[in-house]
C-alpha cells in the first residue's frame, strides 16, 4: 500500500476522542448541579401541591399524598449534597434546607417524654405555634402571624443554636409526621390529619396556626431553591466560581465528593447512630426515610464522578467526567475508584431494600441487631475505602490536597461518649 492510499484511508476514519478536559469536565458538573436543583425545585412545588390539598380538605388519604409528595421531594435533593464542602455558596445556604437533627418542641408540642428547655438550648420546647407572641433573646417577637420570614429570619438558628431547626425538608417532615415516638422499634410518626382540622375537630390545639407554619415553611423552601437553581444557571455566581477556573472546580468536585463520603454520610449520618444506638441521630427520623436519603446521597457522589445525572422527567444530563480524566491519567486507579464507588452504592441499595422490605433503618440501630449493625457498616467502610480512592485521586488530578471533612465517629470513637 503505497503512502497516498494510506494517508486516504487515514482521513476517511473518524478522528481520535480528544482526551477529556477540566473545563469540560467542571462544564458537565455546572450542569449536573443546575438539573439537580431545578428538580429539587420542581418536586418541591409538588409538595405544595400536594399540602394545599391537604390543607384544603384533611383526611388520611390528603395527608397520605402529602407525605409521599414530601418523600419524592427527598429524591433529587439528596443527589445534590455532593456540591456541598467544595462550593462556598452551597455550604453557606445549605442550612437554611436540610439542616437536623432538630429540637422540634420549639416548633409545635411534643410528647412529654421530649422534655424542656435545657442549658444548650433555652428554645427547645418553645412551641411557636401555641405562642403568638414570646421572647427570644430579650426581645419581644410578634409571632401572631406565621410567616416566611418569621421562620427564616428570626426562629432558625434562633439564639445562634444550630438545634433550633426552624426551617427546610425536616421543619416540614415533622410538620407532617410528628415524632417518632417507637424507639427502635418499627414505625415512623404518626401525626393525626386531625391537627389541621380548623374549628370542630381540631386535635392538639392551634390547627390554623399549625397549618400557617407549614405553608410558610414550604414557601421558604421554594424560595431557598429557586435561589440555589439561580446560582448554577448560567451566569450564576455558583456555576462562574467553577467554569472560570476549572483546575479549582475539579478540587470543588473531589472535595465534595470526599467530605460527603468520609465525614458527613459514614462518620455523622451513619456510624454515630449506630454508636449511641439512637434513633434520633436518623437523617429523616420522622418519615423513617432514612434509608433512601443515604443511597441518594450516594449515587449524588455516582454522578458527579461518572458525569451523569438521570432527571425526575427521565432525561440524562451528560458529558466529560472525572472517571474520563482519571482514565486517562492512570488507568489502574479510575478501575479502583469506580469500583469503590460502585460497591458503595450497592451496600447503600441493600440498606435501601431491607428498609422497604420492612426492616426499618431504626431498627437497625438498635443494640444488639446484629443484621442491622452489618449492613450499616459495610456501607460505613465502603465509603471510607471510597475517600481513600477518592484522596489518592486528588495527588493525581490536582496540584494540592483537600480537606476532608472528618467525624469523631471515625476520627476519636471515645470522644463520643465523653
Amino acid at each position: 500500500m503505497n503512502r497516498m492510499m494510506t494517508a486516504a484511508i487515514v482521513a476517511m476514519l473518524p478522528a481520535a476522542p480528544l482526551l477529556a478536559g477540566e473545563a469540560e469536565v467542571v462544564q458537565t458538573y455546572a450542569d449536573i448541579g443546575h438539573a439537580t436543583y431545578e428538580d429539587a425545585l420542581v418536586k418541591a412545588q409538588d409538595l405544595k401541591t400536594a399540602i394545599d390539598a391537604f390543607l384544603a380538605e384533611p383526611s388520611d388519604a390528603t395527608l397520605a399524598a402529602a407525605k409521599t409528595a414530601w418523600i419524592a421531594a427527598r429524591v433529587p435533593y439528596q443527589q445534590s449534597e455532593v456540591f456541598r464542602f467544595g462550593n462556598p455558596i452551597v455550604d453557606d445556604w445549605e442550612g437554611k434546607v436540610n439542616a437536623w437533627p432538630l429540637d422540634e418542641g420549639l416548633i409545635d408540642y411534643v410528647d412529654a417524654s421530649y422534655g424542656g428547655a435545657t442549658d444548650e438550648n433555652a428554645y427547645a420546647a418553645l412551641n411557636v405555634i401555641a405562642n403568638p407572641a414570646f421572647e427570644l433573646s430579650g426581645e419581644q417577637i410578634d409571632a401572631a402571624e406565621i410567616t416566611p420570614e418569621l421562620i427564616g429570619e428570626t426562629l432558625h438558628e434562633a439564639d445562634e443554636v444550630e438545634a433550633n431547626v426552624a426551617s427546610g425538608y425536616h421543619a416540614i417532615e415533622f410538620l407532617l409526621w410528628g415524632q417518632d415516638l417507637n424507639g427502635t422499634d418499627h414505625g415512623a410518626g404518626n401525626r393525626p390529619y386531625t391537627d389541621y382540622v380548623t374549628g370542630e375537630g381540631c386535635t392538639n390545639g392551634n390547627c390554623d396556626r399549625r397549618a400557617q407554619y407549614l405553608t410558610a415553611a414550604t414557601d421558604l423552601l421554594i424560595s431557598d431553591l429557586e435561589y440555589m437553581v439561580g446560582q448554577w444557571a448560567e451566569g450564576g455566581e455558583a456555576r462562574e466560581a467553577v467554569v472560570s477556573d476549572p483546575a479549582q472546580g475539579i478540587v470543588a468536585m473531589l472535595t465534595g465528593m470526599g467530605s460527603l463520603s468520609y465525614g458527613e454520610q459514614a462518620g455523622e449520618r451513619m456510624k454515630l447512630g449506630l454508636m449511641l444506638n439512637d434513633p434520633e441521630e436518623e437523617h429523616d427520623c420522622f418519615s423513617d426515610n432514612t434509608h433512601n436519603s443515604h443511597f441518594y446521597d450516594g449515587l449524588g457522589i455516582e454522578n458527579v464522578y461518572k458525569g451523569e445525572y438521570v432527571r425526575v422527567d427521565g432525561t440524562v444530563v451528560t458529558g466529560e467526567s472525572l472517571q474520563d480524566l482519571l482514565a486517562d491519567a492512570d488507568p489502574e486507579l479510575e478501575t479502583e475508584l469506580t469500583g469503590a464507588i460502585d460497591h458503595t452504592l450497592a451496600e447503600l441499595a441493600r440498606i435501601k431494600a431491607a428498609a422497604e422490605a420492612g426492616f426499618s433503618y431504626d431498627q437497625m440501630l438498635a443494640r444488639g441487631n446484629e443484621a442491622g449493625e452489618a449492613l450499616i457498616m459495610a456501607a460505613v467502610d465502603g465509603l471510607v475505602a471510597q475517600t481513600r480512592s477518592i484522596e489518592r485521586a486528588v495527588t493525581v488530578l490536582t496540584a494540592g490536597d483537600i480537606e476532608v471533612e472528618g467525624s469523631d465517629s471515625l476520627d476519636d470513637p471515645e470522644a463520643v461518649f465523653q
